[in-house]
């Protein structure tokens, strides 16, 4: 098992591998984007002595069978979020020495093991015991807003084990202000408490209640939806101009947001047209996730059954007004039948 920080990494690695063993190993690579069907090829028996290129997916959510010899970079990409441009980064950063254990604890689990650390010594000694806990890396906003919501007092005087910085905190308040959830006076408004009441980040509620007001709520439900899930457009590796050319069929040259929108529709068309096994089959033909795309239609019912107690009625899960034919969408998607769980080890 090699752990690497990052899916560019992985082909880098793969082809050098391949280039200096040949056909006498079987490269697997493991990571998030992955399709479940190529991301199950790790649990496979295999013939050859195998090579797991993987992430830090391979860390924690998922063990590996068999493994008997871990390589560790030491290198790992973290979410973080940057208050000054206002956007939540992946940078890659040195793992701390709880994930390097973690990672050397994947080998040795049936006989004894072996971890190669691509670091000194010195090095590991001197990184943090831990991982930073996430609400010190996060944006702050949703966290606040919910605290707002629930009356639990001022996010500065709550008990946190970890307490996050002032400079969070303050910028958690301001894309508050911003999106008009809290007033001047930093207290809740009418609208933060309807933001609140989305299970969303709140920014992307703030576009669906702002497609309510301009008359396109079915549209914005949609692809809010789409932008609080993981893409269930795949590009596999080694298929990427195959994945490309397929993905034409949704591509639209004005807006990415409107190409959310063509393959919405082409989703419920399908559905109707197909049984659950075509649609399957379908998906795969066209480079797309099954069990992402029911994720989708699971997310949209879920923020179209908020948005009807909003309203106080009882109008169903589309949102409101009717848009175009393909908006429309309801439940769990076409079919009943396969759990759409997704995938624990993307989350």
């Amino acid at each position: 098992l090699v752990c690497l920080s990052g899916e560019r990494e992985i082909g880098v690695a793969g082809k050098v591998i391949a280039g200096a063993m040949g056909g006498s190993v079987e490269i697997v690579p493991l990571y998030a984007r992955l399709s479940v069907e190529e991301q199950q090829r790790v649990f496979a028996v295999g013939k050859k002595r195998r090579v797991v290129l993987s992430t830090n997916v391979a860390e924690t959510s998922l063990t590996v069978p068999g493994i008997r010899y871990v390589v560790d970079s030491g290198l790992a990409r973290v979410s973080r979020y940057a208050p000054r441009s206002k956007v939540q980064r992946l940078p890659i950063e040195p793992i701390s020495q709880a994930s390097a254990n973690q990672r050397s604890g994947r080998c040795g689990r049936v006989a004894a093991g072996v971890c190669v650390r691509l670091y000194a010594k010195g090095d590991f000694a001197m990184r943090p015991p831990f991982t930073e806990p996430e609400i010190l890396r996060t944006n702050l906003a949703a966290v606040i807003l919910q605290m707002k919501a629930l009356k639990l007092g001022a996010v500065e005087e709550f008990p946190f084990l970890e307490k996050p910085h002032a400079r969070l905190i303050a910028d958690g308040y301001q894309t508050l202000l911003e999106l008009g959830a809290v007033d001047k006076a930093l207290e809740l408004t009418a609208l933060g408490a309807k933001l609140a009441r989305l299970p969303i980040d709140p920014r992307i509620a703030r576009m669906i209640l702002a497609g309510q007001a301009e008359g396109v709520e079915a549209e914005v439900l949609v692809i809010a939806a789409a932008l609080s899930v993981q893409d269930p457009r795949e590009r596999p590796l080694e298929k990427q101009q195959a994945a490309d050319a397929a993905h034409e069929e949704f591509r639209d040259e004005d807006s990415d947001f409107l190409g959310y929108l063509r393959l919405w529709e082409w989703w419920h068309k399908a559905g109707r047209e197909m049984g659950s096994g075509k649609l399957r089959r379908a998906c795969t033909e066209r480079f797309l996730s099954y069990v992402r795309m029911r994720e989708w239609v699971d997310v949209h019912g879920q923020l179209g059954e908020v948005l009807a107690e909003l309203r106080g009625g009882s109008g169903g899960r589309n949102g409101g007004r009717g848009g175009r034919a393909g908006v429309r969408g309801r439940g769990r998607g076409p079919r009943q039948g396969e759990a759409g769980r997704g995938e624990a080890e993307n989350k």
